[in-house]
C-alpha cells in the first residue's frame, strides 16, 4: 500500500507526498485514499516536519475518483449498502478535513488535472502552485451527481468568491492554469519542469520560520473563515498572540535579529 504514496524528505523539515497511480492520472481508490490517510496522520505526529508538499506522479495531480471502481473503505463490510456507501463517502471527505487540520502548512503542487476529488484535495491545501499544464474542474456534476461534495461548496467560495464559484460549480467547465491564477485559485503558475522547485522554495521558507508561530497562523487563518465578526476574530487573535509570547521562539528570533544571525528554532 505504501507504494501508492511516495514519501520523500526534500529538505530539512520539508516532506513531499506524491500520489503514485500515474497511469490513471492518480485517480482515487480506497487503497490510495487509505494510504494518504495514514501518511497524513503520521506527518501530523512528527514535529520535525514543518511543511508538507502534496503532488501527483506523472501527468496528473488527481483526476478524481477512479470510475472503474473506488473499492471499499475499511469500515465497509458489505453487510449494508447504504451504510457502506456512506463509509466510502466519509473515507474520502475526512481526508479533506485531515489536510485542513494538519498542523503543518500544506502546499499543493498541481502538475496536471485536478478534477472532482482532486480539486477538493487542492482546495484543502493552504497554498496552491500550478504547472502550466494544470487543469482544475468541479467534475461531480458531469457524472450526474451534485458538485457540492468533499468540502468543495465550502472551500471554493472562500478562496475565489461566491459568484465565480457558482459559475464553475454549475457548468462543470475546465479552468486552465492561467485563469486559475487570475481568479486567485492558485498563488503562482510556472513551467511544468519548474513546479517541484517552486513548491520546495515556498516550503523551505515556511520551514525556516518558528514552528509554533506557523502552526498558530495556519489554525488562525482557517478559523477566521468561520468566525462571524471582526470583533470575535480579533479576540481570538489576541489569545493566540499571548500564547505565542510564552514560547521559546520569540526570544530566539529577537536575539538572532540583534546578533545579525539566522534564527534556529526547535521543533
Amino acid at each position: 500500500m505504501s507504494s501508492l504514496v511516495l514519501v520523500e524528505d526534500m529538505a530539512p523539515h520539508v516532506r513531499r507526498l506524491t500520489l503514485n497511480r500515474a497511469e490513471q492520472l492518480n485517480a482515487m481508490t480506497a487503497e490510495l485514499c487509505q494510504a494518504l490517510h495514514e501518511e497524513v496522520a503520521r506527518t501530523a505526529a512528527e514535529r520535525s516536519c514543518r511543511a508538507l508538499i502534496l503532488t501527483g506522479a506523472g501527468r496528473g495531480f488527481c483526476a478524481g475518483l477512479d470510475l472503474h471502481g473506488y473499492g471499499a473503505a475499511p469500515e465497509a463490510d458489505g453487510s449494508d449498502e447504504p451504510r457502506d456507501r456512506l463509509a466510502n463517502q466519509q473515507h474520502m471527505s475526512t481526508l479533506v478535513l485531515a489536510l485542513r487540520a494538519l498542523p503543518q502548512p500544506v502546499i499543493a503542487a498541481v502538475n496536471g488535472p485536478a478534477a472532482g476529488f482532486g480539486l477538493a484535495l487542492a482546495l484543502a491545501c493552504d497554498i496552491r502552485y500550478a504547472a502550466s499544464s494544470a487543469i482544475f474542474r468541479a467534475a461531480f456534476i458531469n457524472i450526474g451527481v451534485s458538485n457540492c461534495d468533499m468540502g468543495t461548496s465550502w472551500l471554493l467560495p472562500r478562496l475565489i468568491g461566491a459568484s465565480r464559484s457558482h459559475e464553475l460549480m454549475l457548468t462543470g467547465r475546465r479552468v486552465g492554469a492561467e485563469e486559475a491564477l487570475r481568479i486567485g485559485l492558485v498563488a503562482d503558475v510556472v513551467a511544468n519542469g519548474e513546479l517541484p522547485a517552486r513548491a520546495l522554495e515556498a516550503a523551505a521558507q515556511i520551514a525556516a520560520l518558528a514552528p509554533w508561530g506557523v502552526r498558530l497562523t495556519k489554525r488562525g487563518m482557517w478559523s477566521a473563515l468561520e468566525i462571524p465578526s471582526e470583533q470575535a476574530a480579533v479576540e481570538y487573535e489576541d489569545r493566540q498572540q499571548i500564547m505565542a509570547t510564552f514560547g521559546r521562539a520569540l526570544p530566539e528570533a529577537v536575539d538572532a535579529f540583534l546578533s545579525k544571525r539566522d534564527a534556529e528554532f526547535a521543533d
